[in-house]
């Protein structure tokens, strides 16, 4: 395996904490991460609270942490060490649009399925230790898709008929004669449809209801 270089802190060492209940994970974790020269593992744990003595004790760079400890969350762990220098990456088989966001909001700095490769964690730790986040890339863009999804199933069905005359390049004037309404009607219409669909003008608006297929006539 290739090494992806520049993963420490100014160019020291990281210091790397793994934490889950699997025995067989922790060795392959520390297997692949003891092949980086600059990257020391200061200890492995199975529990929440030994987690927390650990980091408390060893003052890790990074924690890796499952997502699962027994009858537990790692994201307790997460939350506890969220305000330290420690910095966090959870590593999980979970996919759930649920776990994600609650990893989001307690304020992990990577979320990384356990089916990826290695390199892509190692790839996660660099970027981390750049200042950026770094989460899985295809549940991201499923995430998304489905939140995009949500915000076209709020709209109404005369909503919808505007969003069609915005991907048409109809005025206001226009969609107002075609839906047999009054301009001021369709212009309350717009702004709803871009706030619902989180978009900032009527260009955006078009690209989207073109992009999903709603203008048949679309060239």
């Amino acid at each position: 395996m290739k090494a992806i270089p520049i993963l420490t802190k100014a160019g020291g060492t990281l210091k790397v904490v793994i934490v889950d209940d699997h025995p067989l994970v922790r060795k392959g974790l520390s297997a692949v991460l003891k092949l980086e020269a600059n990257i020391e593992i200061s200890g492995e744990s199975e529990t929440v609270e030994h987690a927390l003595e650990l980091i408390k004790e060893t003052k890790p760079d990074l924690a890796i942490v499952d997502l699962k400890l027994g009858n537990r969350s790692g994201l307790e762990v997460v939350e506890m060490i969220k305000d330290s220098p420690c910095r966090s990456i959870i590593l999980t088989s979970s996919t759930m649009e649920q776990d994600v966001r609650r990893a989001e909001a307690v304020g992990a700095d990577g979320y990384v399925l356990k089916e990826a490769l290695p390199e892509e964690l190692l790839l996660a730790i660099k970027l981390i230790f750049k200042g950026k986040k770094y989460y899985d890339p295809g549940l991201m863009e499923m995430l998304f898709k489905k939140e995009e999804e949500d915000s076209f199933s709020k709209l109404t069905p005369k909503e919808r008929e505007v969003l069609i005359g915005l991907g048409e390049g109809l005025s206001n004037q226009g969609m107002a004669k075609k839906l047999m309404v009054t301009e001021f009607t369709v212009k309350k219409h717009v702004s709803q449809i871009l706030n619902k669909l989180c978009v900032n003008d009527r260009t955006q608006a078009a690209l989207l209801a073109q992009s999903k297929g709603l203008v048949s006539n679309f060239q």
